[in-house]
This record gives structure tokens, sequence and C-alpha cells, in this order.
């Protein structure tokens, strides 16, 4: 009965958007009552009985026009009634926005009334993914469904729960089927390094998110830079990753091995991936299309908001230039790869073929970069993550297999005013005081750089750099010193020389360099290689030989973490290592970094949370409390799991 009050519901708000359009959009003419009737009532029932009959002709079409044919075939449809109902005249520019606000309209009362479609949209799906699905064979070994909140540390999740913003996973806990358990990322805490560790079992040879590859002509490597994220993946991977037994991979940077793939940036050049069963359901629907445009806009207002609260409240630290471009990105991330994501996973929980599925939500890390870690819009973001997990786990009531819910974080972030508003200069600008004149610094200190939406600003760049001829590309051939960083990590490379030097060979060829940055207040320690002692962490106060365990002054890592010469040491052993690692300070009393980009929130190096995300996991898995370090241990524990989770149901049938 309540499923039928729903979809009663649902009709009734469809078909008064389409009466009202009849009376008000300028162009759309209908003269007398009967012809209003018969309109409303044959678009109405195309709508809800013949559309999903005809999505197998056009799931093609669809996928090419990302949902927007959905709109098209409804102004046929007007057009069509038209011609055969006396008494309706539509004009050309009425017919093509007459779809988009019957879905607006639509999608705007279900909002504001706070009336949740899922369980319609639910059947809907199951209906499209029915005749796909109806001749498999029912699983019964359950699947795996793994939830990533990019960059949400363990201590925010409980502050985001304690304040009530998260009352699904609020549930889980006070029911006792889930657990949280920390764990500590390596050395870079960023998703590259994260996301190869947990979905292929290795990160080796990722220092940071960006990096120089000396042996390349000194190439800069970008992880998601869409030539560069293939390229990385082919190293790490040995085609076993956590997704390569029938899995499914969607809105990541990797893939772990899955041979379904949605927006997942190291297969983006493959354009089938956009051909899905699961993604085609969402966005045939117009009404779909219509809630994801209104919440899209709503978020550019959410941003307009925060930045004037900000601004009112002298709130600090905060960015207080975020740009034009920001909004777009902001709004992509937190609603549109959200919605993708949801709704996509729903759509393989539906199906019930995927053994294991791996999604990310990359909007509390946005806006955390830029808000901070603990701001009224982070939160309000964790609010909308945790509504859409609710809806994840309602669709496994439509599914013919049980399965596993794990929620995890890949790092965190570490709060503090930026390097650059802490003291006036930048790393690059710090560096070029201890370099001769003649030398060129070429410095990539940008923010934005480590989230999945900088496909949207791609294109912007590609035009600037032909318009500029090359100058970017220009300069980095020129350049004899290369400025990096990841957060509060910054990395240098000397590239007038092939190979990495050595701390004795900086201070011949560049006397005064290692010194200079070293006695910096706002830098916590440098890492570099000598000749005879292996790696060594240094500061103005003291060194620590890290291969000999050997202290002479004070220890400059003793504020990182116990296992902060572990990391460094791994670091050090990468073939694409900085001839000079930077880390910022970092305030144990305060909690604050000193990012070198400019963000708020940052992460990358070591410091505070952003080296402490979290596993979220059904009580079931029976987990040892141990102490987990680095994302390859995730890695092989989820394998464990999945394995064990497995054989025990076989056993049992």
């Amino acid at each position: 009965m309540k499923k039928l009050k729903k979809t009663i519901t649902q009709f009734v708000l469809f078909y008064s958007a389409i009466f009202l359009i009849t009376q008000y959009l300028p162009g759309f003419y209908i003269h007398t009552l009967y012809a209003t009737i018969a309109f409303t009532t044959v678009v109405a029932f195309f709508n809800f009985i013949l559309w999903p009959l005809l999505l197998r002709w056009i799931e093609g079409f669809l996928a090419m026009t990302f949902g927007v044919g959905t709109f098209l075939l409804s102004s046929l449809i007007m057009w069509l009634t038209e011609l055969f109902v006396p008494g309706i005249e539509i004009s050309i520019s009425a017919l093509l926005l007459a779809p988009l606000i019957v879905a607006l309209a639509s999608a705007i009362i279900t909002l504001t009334l706070n009336i949740e479609d899922d369980d319609v949209y639910a059947r809907q799906v199951h209906s499209l993914l029915r005749r796909k699905t109806k001749n498999q064979p029912k699983h019964n070994t359950p699947g795996f469904i793994f939830i990533e909140i990019d960059g949400l540390s363990q201590e925010t999740l409980k502050k985001a729960i304690t304040k009530g913003k998260m009352p699904t996973l609020s549930t889980w806990l006070k029911k006792g089927t889930h657990k949280i358990q920390g764990w500590e990322t390596d050395l870079s805490s960023q998703t590259s390094a994260s996301q190869a560790g947990i979905l292929h079992g290795c990160n080796h040879n990722i220092p940071a998110f960006r990096w120089v590859n000396k042996y390349k002509n000194n190439k800069i490597i970008t992880s998601n830079g869409i030539n560069d994220a293939p390229e990385i993946q082919k190293q790490i991977s040995n085609g076993k990753g956590l997704l390569a037994t029938n899995g499914s991979a969607i809105t990541n940077l990797f893939s772990g091995d899955a041979k379904t793939n949605i927006l997942v940036y190291s297969t983006l050049k493959n354009i089938r991936q956009l051909y899905n069963e699961s993604w085609i359901a969402f966005y045939s629907r117009p009404f779909n299309i219509a809630q994801v445009l209104i919440l899209f806009l709503g978020e550019l207002f959410c941003e307009t908001r925060s930045r004037f609260r900000q601004w009112q409240a002298n709130t600090n630290p905060r960015l207080k230039h975020r740009g034009i471009l920001y909004y777009i990105t902001r709004a992509g991330a937190t609603v549109l790869l959200r919605e993708i994501s949801t709704y996509t996973t729903i759509g393989e929980i539906i199906a019930g073929e995927k053994d294991v599925v791996y999604t990310t939500f990359f909007g509390y890390d946005e806006v955390a970069h830029h808000c901070g870690i603990n701001d009224e819009e982070c939160f309000n973001v964790l609010s909308g993550i945790d509504k859409r997990i609710k809806r994840i786990v309602a669709a496994e009531h439509h599914s013919s297999r049980r399965y596993h819910i794990c929620i995890l974080s890949d790092h965190g972030q570490t709060n503090g005013a930026t390097f650059k508003q802490r003291y006036g200069v930048t790393l690059d600008e710090y560096v070029k005081k201890f370099l001769p004149t003649s030398e060129i610094i070429y410095q990539e200190l940008n923010s934005n750089q480590d989230h999945f939406f900088q496909m949207l600003t791609t294109p912007y760049s590609d035009i600037k750099h032909k318009l500029t001829r090359g100058t970017k590309t220009k300069n980095l051939k020129k350049a004899n010193v290369i400025v990096l960083a990841s957060g509060n990590l910054g990395l240098i490379y000397l590239t007038r020389h092939p190979h990495r030097l050595n701390l004795e060979e900086i201070d011949f060829i560049y006397p005064g360099l290692v010194t200079g940055l070293a006695s910096h207040r706002g830098i916590g320690f440098l890492m570099l290689r000598t000749q005879n002692h292996g790696p060594v962490a240094l500061n103005a106060r003291g060194k620590y030989y890290l291969a000999e365990n050997k202290v002479e002054g004070e220890n400059p890592l003793d504020t990182f973490g116990k296992n902060a010469a572990k990391h460094l040491c791994r670091t050090d052993s990468f073939n694409h290592a900085p001839d000079i690692l930077v880390m910022s300070a970092y305030d144990t009393k305060t909690d604050e970094v000193a990012a070198f980009e400019e963000l708020i929130g940052s992460h990358g190096g070591l410091g505070g949370g952003q080296a402490k995300p979290f596993i979220m996991y059904p009580v079931e898995w029976n987990l040892l409390e141990e102490e987990l370090v680095g994302s390859e241990k995730i890695h092989q524990l989820f394998k464990e799991v999945m394995i064990k989770v497995q054989a025990k149901q076989e056993n049992i049938h």
C-alpha cells in the first residue's frame, strides 16, 4: 500500500506539472478542455507506461546523449500528440522547453515536500534490469559494496556522527551491525597512493600526487592526468586487483582491475564505459536529470552563502579567493558525481550480478579543502552523503542477493592557514632566495589537482595553453628547478642533473640551499639522501639518520608520529623520490599544518588527521583489533575477508 501511494503521488505530481505548462508556457496553446485532458493523459501515459518498454531500443541513444535524449524524445511525443489531438498549437521553442519544465516542476515539488521516491526509482530500475538478469542464476554467496568517502578522517567522522549529521551510520553503530577502525596511510596521504594500495595492492613509486620523472626528460607525472593515470595503473596492476573477479568500479581514480568501469580516471579514454545498464537506468528518467540540475544550482547557492558567511564572521583560517571555476568544481563533486555514484551503485545492487563494487564520494574532500575540515558546509555535505548511503542500503530489498556494505576513507585532512598566508611567501619563492639568479624555477602549487572533477577545467586549460603558444611547456623545459606540492608535502627536483642528488652534492652545487630551507620556522624537516649514511631527516635543531636509527641533536620527526621514519625510508626507496623532500611544520597544540598549496584543509604529507582515515565494517567480519599501516595492508585485509565470507557461505550451502 505504501509503494502504491508513492507511485500515485509521483503520477499526480507529473500530471499536475504537465497541466501547468499547458496553461502558462508561452507558445503552448490548448484551446479546449478536451484537448488539455487528452494531451496531459497521453504524455503521462507515455512516461509511466510506454517509456520502460521503449528503453531497450533507445539505450544507446541515451548513453551517447548523457540523458539529454530523454527530453528530446519527450518533445517528439508532444509533437506527435499535437498532430493527432485537435485544438493544440505548440511552437518549436515551447516544444523543446516543455519536457525540461515538466521534469523541473515535478522535481521541485518533490524536493520541497521532501517526498522520497527511492522505492519508485528502485522498482523502475528493477523493471529495466530484469530482462537482463532473468536468466541469471541466483547467487548464494553475498556481494560486497565498498563506499569510499574521500578525505574523511576518523576523528571528523565521529564528530559528524555526534552532531547527528550522519544518522544512517549512527544507527549502524547503535544497533551493533558495524564497527569503526582507524588505519594509517602511507606517505603520501592522498588519493592516488591510497587508492592504488587499496584497489591494486601496490602503491610503490607514488611519492606524491605529482612528481618528476628525471629519466623521461623531467616529465611531470600527475596522478589524474588523462594519459598519466593509465600508465600509473599499468605499473601498479598485476591483474589481480580488489575488483578483478567480477567487480565494478564507479567514479574512482583507478579501476582495481574491474571489467566494468564508470567514470574511472584511469579508463576515461574507453568511451564504452558510458554504456552501462545501471547508469542508463538512472539517466533514462527525465525526473532524475532535472533533480540533479536543481541540486546542482542549489549547490552554487550554498557556495555563495558559504563565502558570505565566512567573510561576515571573519573566519580564520580561510581562503579569501576561491575563484569562479570553483563553483562548478564544488557542485560537480558534491552533486553530479555523488548522484552518479549513488544510483549506479543502486543499479548494480538491484541487478545482483557483481560480486564487488567500489565507488567514491568526492564531495567532502573538495569542500573541506576550501572551507576547512570542520566547517558547517562540510558537515552538510556529509549529511547528503549519509542520505545516499541510506538509499544504497535500501536497494538491497529489491535484489535477490545479500551485500556486505563497508564504508571507508582513503585519507583524512589536517586544517591550517597556508604557508603563504603565514609567512607571506610560497615554497618556490623561498627556494629561489638560495639559488643563483640564473636558475629558472618551475612550480605547480595550485589547488584542486587531486579531484576527479578536474576534467571540467581541462578544456579551458587546453585552450589557454594554445592561446599562449605553450608557455607552460616552454617554461618547464627551461627550468633547472621544479617545485611541486601535495598539501604540506613539498618536492624539490634539481633537474639540471639527471640523477637524484645527495646532500653532499647539493651543498656543493647550491651552497646554502639546504641550510636555508631547514632554518625556516614553518618547515618541520627536510629529507635527503646522504652519500654514506642513506636517508636523513633534518631541520635547524637536529638530524635523524633513518637507516641507522641515529639522532644528532633534537629528533626532527618527534611530532610526526611513531611511523614517520618508516614512511620516509619507504619514500626514499622510490625511483622518483625528490632531491629534497620538504615537510611543513606540524603544531601539535593547534593540530595544524601549513599547506604549500592554497588549501585550508590539506593532505599529502604527515601531521594530524590527514594520515588517519577509517574503515567502518560489518561486525561479522570479525576483524582483529590490530594496527593497520599502509593502504596495501587494507587491500590484503579486504581480500582475506571476501574469501573467508564467501567460503563460509558456500560451506553452508
